[in-house]
């Protein structure tokens, strides 16, 4: 007759240096705000931008357009941008 054991859950390990990287992390206060969150806030804190103000800040060309076809920026004109406006739901 087989007895029955009872195991602890164990909790994964994790790797000494993702715990100093969690631990810098939290000292600094917390994780940086991605590509598209800092060219949405700038957006949003001015009526247009040009192109030249998020590459200014290092934000890639590109991330405009895929930002664009998301929904969070619109194309005013030739290099110039806003954010779009949202409905509340």
């Amino acid at each position: 007759m087989p007895i029955a054991v009872e195991r602890s859950p164990q909790l994964a390990t994790r790797r000494k240096r993702d715990r100093d990287r969690e631990e810098r992390i939290r000292q600094a206060g917390g994780p940086k705000p991605s590509l598209r969150e800092k060219a949405y806030a700038l957006a949003r804190e001015r009526a247009t931008v040009k192109t030249r103000d998020f590459t200014a800040i290092g934000i890639p060309r590109h991330y405009l357009a895929w930002m664009c076809e998301e929904g969070l920026l619109v194309k005013v004109g030739y290099g110039f941008y806003r954010a779009a406006d949202r409905e509340a739901a």
